[in-house]
């Protein structure tokens, strides 16, 4: 491959992967067509994109940016997995994947600047996702008032059940309905 070419291919991969602060890294060499080609489309189901690199262009083109810690990770034949709506997702749908496929090998991962080897992203794959924290986070914030909503409503309604509760004995005592 000529020099030029080298350069724009390495530009290409900075533009799509400059402005990115999380990737996985993946070892795809022992994936036959049929199982890469399931691998793919069951990524992109989930928008998340699996892109083989050439390492060296690779190195070159993320020196610089938020993932130039990935280089680290590159040796062999390496895939840069990246998209979904966090890193926790991505981690975890590789994870999913490398269960059912043994020849897909997780490298490691770079997490806002963070340099994570196979287990720290195995890791990664089981923490909470974003949107997981932030429903934790409402229930948090919505559990006090609720609590405090039912203890102001629990005496009227003990109030009412009891007034019920004796309306109810009256209308049986008299044999008319009672007034609603």
């Amino acid at each position: 491959m000529s020099k030029p070419v080298k350069d724009i291919i390495s530009k290409e991969i900075g533009t799509r992967f400059g402005q990115l602060d999380s990737v996985i890294v993946v070892n795809p060499i022992g994936l036959n067509a049929i199982d890469s080609n399931k691998l793919r489309l069951g990524l992109k189901a989930k928008r998340i994109e699996m892109e083989v690199v050439k390492n060296s262009l690779a190195k070159c083109a993320l020196t610089g940016t938020r993932l130039e810690l990935a280089s680290k990770l590159l040796d062999g034949p390496s895939a840069l997995v990246t998209g979904g709506d966090s890193a926790v997702d991505v981690a975890r749908e590789i994870f999913d994947w490398s269960k059912k496929m043994a020849n897909l090998k997780i490298l490691g991962a770079v997490v806002e600047g963070q340099l994570l080897d196979a287990q720290g992203a195995e890791m990664l794959s089981k923490m909470p996702s974003r949107v997981e924290l932030q429903g934790q986070v409402v229930q948090l914030a919505k559990s006090p008032g609720a609590r405090i909503a039912g203890q102001i409503a629990a005496p009227g309604s003990r109030l009412a059940g009891c007034i019920k509760a004796l309306a109810d004995k009256l209308e049986k005592e008299s044999g008319t309905p009672a007034a609603a």
